[in-house]
């Protein structure tokens, strides 16, 4: 199983922890999966994220694959290596973050780092049946990491269970403090398209954990979902646009690239239009309902061998896009599935409030496993 692209002994005793090969690492090059980038210089010196871990005493066991240039949905990467899903082999690891999803996922470690742009934590954690944390836009230093200008990445954790998660927040987000009670805290469901086997069990997992709940509707969820593309596009293509005349990168991304090129300063205009209005709905949502719900996936993950050409499975981030548009804190929870493939559950809180959007979540994951 391709997981780590460049194994590391670094740090104390503490916990283990993967990072993702778009944090840099000193001493070693950061290639983001991209054969453009195999010349790459040593980093000089380690993300700001890294420098905190080691601080804290967890041990760095390697850095991790993903999806080229963290610009695709699957996890698929015919250079750097493709991960196994450990739990559903037969379904995409997800990505961008798929080395570190299939890291936890298959018990090398308790967490890892990764990055979400347009859902590269939570989607590959909910295909891989893990817990991903997307923090709140600006909460976790993104210094030393690619691409170095972003309105939407984030930097987070994903991890085995909840405690380790949590404990990995307290290291990398300054002022991370206690998780608040949760007693009267109420969810939103949000109403979305979705399969319904995925939208029962997700009802199923609100329902079970006892909190109040109620439906909700986003208006401009879709349009949200749209303007996000259009800011990553433009963003991505900035950053790593000229890497396509290497001829190097691989096809899929680099069409995806070459489409991306096309974003006009219209198209941006507007899509800041969108994150202005959407963000305020969000925002009105939360003061109604603390936390919100919904699905992270609307369908399966794809099967391996129906997801090469990832430019066409981009409405993977259909459910989860719409949250980096706006920068509100997301993570995704596993369900249990009776289906043959991977469910999760999506939470969503007001900026800032990471800590009770952790509280809530691992209230739910202990409710769950009562069962």
């Amino acid at each position: 199983m391709t997981v780590f692209v460049e194994q590391l002994n670094l740090g104390g005793h503490g916990p283990r922890v993967a990072i993702k090969d778009t944090i840099d690492v000193a001493g070693f090059p950061t290639k983001a999966g991209c054969r453009a980038l195999e010349a790459a210089a040593p980093a000089a010196a380690s993300a700001e994220v890294v420098e905190r871990l080691l601080d804290a005493g967890y041990h760095l066991e390697g850095k991790t694959t993903l999806h080229e240039l963290a610009f695709g949905t699957t996890g698929i990467n015919h250079w750097a290596g493709t991960p196994l899903n450990p739990r559903f082999p037969a379904h995409v690891p997800g990505g961008s973050s798929s080395g570190s999803a299939a890291a936890v996922a298959g018990g090398q470690v308790p967490v890892a780092l990764g990055t979400d742009t347009g859902g590269s934590i939570r989607i590959p954690a909910a295909c891989c049946g893990v817990f991903g944390l997307k923090p709140t836009f600006g909460r976790v230093s993104r210094k030393g990491v690619m691409p170095a200008e972003s309105s939407l990445d984030c930097v987070g954790p994903l991890a085995a269970d909840m405690d380790a998660l949590i404990d990995c927040m307290r290291v990398i987000a300054p002022g991370f403090g206690a998780l608040p009670p949760i007693e009267g805290v109420s969810i939103g469901l949000v109403q979305v398209q979705a399969i319904a086997p995925i939208r029962e069990a997700v009802e199923a997992a609100i329902r079970r954990s006892g909190l109040a709940h109620g439906p909700l509707s986003l208006d401009r969820f879709v349009q949200a979902y749209d303007a996000g593309l259009v800011v990553i596009n433009a963003e991505t293509w900035a950053a790593c646009g000229e890497l396509v005349a290497t001829g190097l990168v691989g096809e899929d991304v680099a069409k995806r690239l070459v489409a991306a090129s096309r974003t006009t300063p219209a198209d941006l205009e507007a899509a800041e239009a969108v994150r202005a209005a959407f963000t305020a709905e969000v925002d009105a949502a939360l003061r109604k309902f603390p936390v919100l719900a919904l699905p992270t996936m609307a369908d399966a993950p794809p099967l391996l061998e129906a997801a090469a050409d990832t430019s066409k499975l981009v409405g993977m981030t259909s459910l989860v896009r719409p949250f980096n548009l706006s920068g509100h804190p997301a993570i995704s929870i596993p369900l249990p599935s009776v289906q043959g493939f991977p469910i999760s559950l999506q939470l969503v809180a007001a900026k800032n409030d990471d800590e009770l959007l952790c509280a809530v979540a691992r209230h739910i994951a202990h409710q769950i496993n009562q069962d």
